[in-house]
């Protein structure tokens, strides 16, 4: 017990020492440059140090931390920690081979459309720090299914991945079917590619909103995906915007089409800024509410789904919350931004930490913990 306390004291000293240097010299530098800019050169240092055997073990010595009181079999994959990255970041899925260095349990790429999509136009990004928030209007900008299939074919990772799946943003997709077809091109064309799929209908910054939120809209797509022979899980992530009603009933059908899991939540559009969805803290409570009535619905009708607590993780705590509240994996991208690559595996640490102190030898037996009692 004593080895294990001095261990963790040299732990927490360097992480510590790592946090002081990203916020208090990185950090003011790279808040002092456009958030976009900032964002595609580190897509860009990841995919170079991703691709070196040297700078990724100089990477995992310094960032990663893993502990099989973490561990998980879920749905027929191996998590070694349930904190992964969110889909939004890696859009062209770029930074698989760094991401378990750094310490991240599981990767999720895109969202990947049929067509190559530039996005949205004019400031697509842009920081709120008095929120603890990004705003995000960025259109689903990545380089297209054909071009990401080329890429990942065969190739193995140290991680599991998913594929988040949406449609083309254009004006075209503005119909129902044409956007379906779009969908349903990706999967086909990807269903060879990573450990499972996300279906993203709740991107708040595409041409036309968000049609499949209407429910027989929902109906109508999923039938499509039904009819594909994919031999991996499928995932659905929903917005916290919905009102419980259209929950329910998107809940109900998912269940009924074979959906395994569902990604809570997407960006929230309820705010008092310029146009795009928000992130991170402003849209925590919202999102830890909507895991907390997703969770209870799946126990009430045994639906049986894998739930993805998304929103607002900025350390241990928040992740800790959100699998008591019901997630069996946690994602996160904002709390990175503002508290550097370090913050995952001080998640992880503090997570085994807690776990100890409770007198619990794995993270699947607090998972809903405390929904069961609310």
């Amino acid at each position: 017990m004593k080895r294990f306390l001095i261990d963790m004291e040299k732990v927490s000293l360097k992480y510590n020492v790592e946090s002081f240097l990203y916020k208090q010299i990185l950090k003011p530098v790279c808040f002092s440059f456009e958030p976009e800019k900032v964002h595609n050169s580190f897509v860009k240092i990841g995919k170079s140090l991703g691709s070196y055997k040297l700078s990724k073990k100089v990477t995992s010595a310094l960032f990663n931390y893993q502990n099989p009181m973490l561990e998980q079999d879920i749905l027929g994959i191996h998590f070694k920690n349930p904190i992964g990255l969110s889909a939004g970041f890696d859009k062209n899925a770029e930074l698989i081979d760094i991401m378990g260095d750094i310490g991240f349990g599981f990767v999720e790429v895109g969202s990947i459309t049929a067509k190559e999509c530039k996005g949205n136009n004019g400031v697509r990004l842009k920081r709120v720090p008095e929120r603890n928030s990004l705003l995000v209007n960025l259109g689903l900008n990545n380089i297209g299914a054909d071009a990401i299939k080329k890429k990942l074919m065969g190739k193995r990772y140290d991680i599991p991945f998913g594929v988040s799946i949406a449609y083309t943003n254009c004006k075209e997709n503005s119909i129902d079917n044409n956007a379906i077809k779009d969908y349903i091109y990706s999967l086909r064309k990807l269903k060879d590619i990573g450990n499972y799929f996300t279906i993203n209908i709740s991107c708040p910054n595409t041409y036309g909103g968000q049609p499949f939120t209407r429910v027989e809209a929902y109906r109508k797509l999923i039938t499509e995906v039904g009819k594909i022979k994919i031999n991996k899980p499928i995932f659905l992530k929903i917005s916290p915007d919905l009102n419980r009603k259209t929950i329910d009933e998107i809940l109900n059908i998912s269940y009924e089409y074979g959906i395994k899991g569902i990604v809570c939540t997407n960006l929230t559009k309820k705010h008092d800024f310029s146009k795009g969805g928000m992130s991170g803290k402003y849209l925590e409570e919202k999102a830890n509410e909507l895991l907390k009535y997703v969770y209870k619905k799946n126990k009430e009708n045994n639906y049986g789904f894998v739930l993805v607590g998304v929103g607002g993780v900025f350390s241990a705590n928040d992740a800790y919350k959100k699998i008591k509240l019901g997630a069996n994996l946690v994602q996160l991208i904002t709390g990175m931004i503002y508290n550097g690559p370090q913050l995952i595996s001080e998640i992880n640490r503090n997570i085994v930490k807690m776990l100890k102190e409770e007198r619990y030898k794995n993270i699947t037996e607090v998972v809903g913990i405390d929904n069961k009692q609310s």
